[in-house]
């Protein structure tokens, strides 16, 4: 079983085919080169260098479906696939990239997008580039998602991140899918902050819920827990296909480079395994929420997650909190309005495996001293 896959994208790439317009990836290995940008042939003299170590150029030469696909590209998204239980995969240069790309291509001025309000500026910004019309609903609010389904036209679309950002909480996919399910919509999720941190080897929280085949599409990006750069698309092998064809960030981008391509596998290949560093981090959450109990002046988000927050109201005393704990040798930043809603201003603590709850406890040490000096005052 997988997603159903929308009748618009059915009928653009059936179009695309009978016209003898549809693009197709080909590799790209050997032969009289007179397509790449290559123009000084200086991507040779990388590839001759860097060869030994990463077993192609590293120089990428043009876009995917001009001269920078190889075997290579191909072989790391078969392998994506496989590790998230779908059926293709496609990647991008960068989160960014990948939901500017997905959100502006999916839906026809037709459709409708029906995205939470706290979606990532990326997720906003594709789904500000398509035809769609478009509407936010109040965060985690299936309620309110009842409601904006039932006024939505033509293909639905609902987008989501599974882990949130600022606030740390998650979205109720299980939920989510149910009602997507009764009207016939299509879910997206980013999985941004969940990659390599959620389910038994960092597959996300879709695949750890057992979503997998419910959600038309996710985003697993490479620059979070992941270590690196970089993002995939996940979905039907329709979906893969029509991005090639639609997706404006792929179709017109310079490919990743074979040494990107490599540290993309070998970063996923470290986050499969790192099952001790899983686990200490996980530990380390469930110390924090008990940790809080001794800090009753300060407020903290709710949040079963490795990002953490601590509530200081206004920009100007969140910002005299965060240079109160980089001057206390901690790394932490401020997370102001408009970002977060006015009143809501707090300090982001990213908690990671190789912390300590003597560090933790030392950070809000740090911070609890800040406010009852401020309150004193």
């Amino acid at each position: 079983m997988k997603p159903r896959i929308p009748i618009g994208m059915q009928h653009a790439l059936s179009e695309r085919e009978s016209s003898g317009m549809l693009r197709e990836l080909r590799a790209i290995e050997g032969g009289v080169d007179l397509c790449s940008n290559d123009y000084l042939g200086l991507s040779r003299v990388l590839s001759r260098e860097s060869s030994p170590v990463v077993g192609g150029s590293l120089g990428a030469t043009g876009s995917r479906l001009v001269s920078g696909n190889t075997d290579a590209h191909e072989d790391f998204e078969r392998f994506v696939a496989e590790v998230h239980d779908t059926e293709a995969a496609l990647v991008f240069g960068s989160g960014y990239e990948a939901n500017l790309g997905l959100l502006s291509a999916v839906a026809s001025r037709h459709d409708t997008i029906l995205f939470d309000e706290l979606s990532h500026a990326s997720m906003r910004d594709g789904i500000r580039l398509s035809h769609a019309r478009s509407f936010s609903f109040r965060h985690n609010d299936l309620d309110d998602l009842r409601e904006k389904i039932r006024n939505a036209r033509g293909e639905c679309f609902i987008a989501v991140e599974s882990v949130y950002s600022m606030d740390g909480d998650t979205a109720p996919l299980a939920a989510l899918c149910s009602l997507a399910e009764e009207f016939g919509a299509h879910i997206i999720v980013d999985e941004a902050h969940a990659t390599g941190v959620f389910g038994p080897r960092g597959e996300g929280l879709v695949q750890s819920l057992g979503l997998s085949s419910r959600v038309f599409a996710r985003i697993h990006t490479f620059g979070k827990a992941l270590g690196y750069r970089g993002a995939c698309v996940v979905g039907p092998g329709e979906l893969r296909r029509f991005m090639i064809n639609f997706a404006r960030p792929f179709i017109y981008s310079t490919a990743p480079d074979h040494l990107s391509i490599h540290l993309m596998r070998r970063s996923y290949e470290l986050a499969l395994k790192a099952d001790t560093e899983r686990r200490a981090l996980w530990d380390l959450v469930d110390e924090f929420r008990k940790v809080i109990a001794e800090f009753p002046g300060l407020r903290f988000l709710e949040a079963r997650s490795p990002i953490q927050g601590v509530v200081i109201p206004g920009n100007v005393e969140v910002v005299a909190a965060e240079r109160v704990l980089n001057d206390a040798g901690f790394a932490a930043r401020a997370i102001r309005s408009p970002t977060v809603p006015a009143g809501r201003e707090r300090i982001r603590l990213c908690l990671h495996s190789f912390n300590t709850s003597d560090e933790v406890r030392s950070a809000l040490g740090v911070l609890a001293r800040f406010t009852n000096s401020r309150g004193a005052a």
